[in-house]
């Protein structure tokens, strides 16, 4: 029997990509596939060093567009398989990615923005939201999710697993750089032992029997001769899409109640948002702040709802807009002033924000 790597609660202390490769041991992950990417490459380190020992498997291709269509593979071979890249790499995949949409396939991948466009830099941005969210050629029919800190990437690396099999579309855990590099304490724990059930994971190919006479056929296609034929699937899987989404959407809270300076962060630069409610509170300004953890789907009601008393609103990111765009599509017809604090592949302080709150 395979030793279990994580049993009960364990308090440690380690990078964020040494979290995301403890939380796909934790998961069950069976194999990994990946290119060597910064910040990304200590996810596939850190799993290489451990994954023999869990007798799991890993196989470095010879670039990102390949690393995507083995990820597929494996999860047509009914295996439950991830891979993780950044920038350029997070670019090439989205190919394999915009097939795994059209075929609902339950590929999961991370993603560790670093700087752009192009190669730019290697350090960290949130500018990765629309490539990750809406890449290829489809109409990003995707999960993902917006960890904060170091138990967000280890519980939503998990989660990742058994949403995508779950719902079968693609889905991503969508960090930073910041977030790979940087050290914290963390709990790692068993799911089991928490009372979460790993959705279980079959073949979609080499199936016994022959199709359409002894067992309905699996219809994995991701091209059509008929604009008729692309029209109906497409319906369908979005119908699944906008059913499941009051299940899978997340948000989160804090000071929201009175607020009437709401703030609208994500991911790392919600935590600074964070701080910086506390400060503003502290200084008598009734200040809030909304945090999307599923950016795909976006929680458009739960951002409508609470934005009802708020007289101002704020939007914090890493990036040029990509965030506020959301925001601004899931307030369409609200008339609440909205100013942006935009600084694409720069970190933000909550003394910043403050500043930029009181300028207001």
């Amino acid at each position: 029997m395979v030793t279990k790597p994580i049993k009960g609660e364990q308090r440690s202390f380690m990078t964020g990509n040494e979290v995301i490769a403890w939380a796909a041991l934790a998961a069950g992950c069976e194999f990994m596939y990946g290119y060597p990417i910064t910040p990304q490459n200590e996810i596939m380190h850190y799993w290489t060093r451990l994954a023999p020992k869990y007798e799991r498997g890993f196989l470095q291709t010879e670039d990102e567009i390949s690393a995507g269509f083995t990820t597929i593979g494996g999860v047509l071979a009914g295996k439950r398989v991830f891979t993780a890249t950044a920038g350029p790499g997070n670019v090439l995949m989205q190919e394999a990615m915009a097939m795994a949409e059209m075929m609902r396939l339950p590929t999961v991948v991370v993603v560790t923005q670093r700087g752009g466009p192009s190669t730019a830099t290697v350090i960290y941005s949130q500018q990765e939201l629309n490539l990750t969210s809406f890449g290829g050629n489809g109409e990003g029919l995707r999960i993902v999710y917006s960890p904060a800190s170091h138990d967000d990437l280890f519980s939503y690396t998990i989660k990742a697993f058994n949403s995508a099999w779950k719902y079968r579309f693609p889905t991503f855990v969508l960090g930073d750089g910041y977030q790979s590099k940087m050290r914290a304490p963390v709990t790692l724990y068993d799911p089991e032992e928490r009372g979460l059930t790993m959705e279980p994971c079959y073949p979609m190919v080499g199936l016994p029997g022959l199709p359409g006479e002894e067992r309905e056929p699996a219809h994995l296609r991701n091209t059509y001769n008929l604009e008729e034929e692309l029209f109906a699937i497409l319906s369908d899987s979005i119908k699944d899409y906008e059913s499941m989404t009051p299940e899978v959407v997340e948000w989160e809270a804090t000071a929201i109640d009175d607020a009437e300076l709401l703030i609208i962060a994500h991911g790392i630069v919600s935590r600074a948002a964070r701080a910086a409610v506390q400060v503003l509170r502290e200084e008598g300004l009734k200040a809030g702040l909304f945090r999307p953890i599923t950016l795909r789907p976006f929680p458009v009601a739960e951002l409508r709802r609470l934005t009802g008393q708020a007289r101002r609103l704020i939007v914090v990111e890493s990036a040029y807009g990509q965030l506020e765009k959301m925001v601004k599509t899931a307030l369409y017809g609200l008339k609440i002033p909205l100013r942006s604090y935009l600084r694409p592949g720069m970190g933000i302080t909550p003394e910043e924000i403050v500043q930029f709150a009181k300028e207001l």
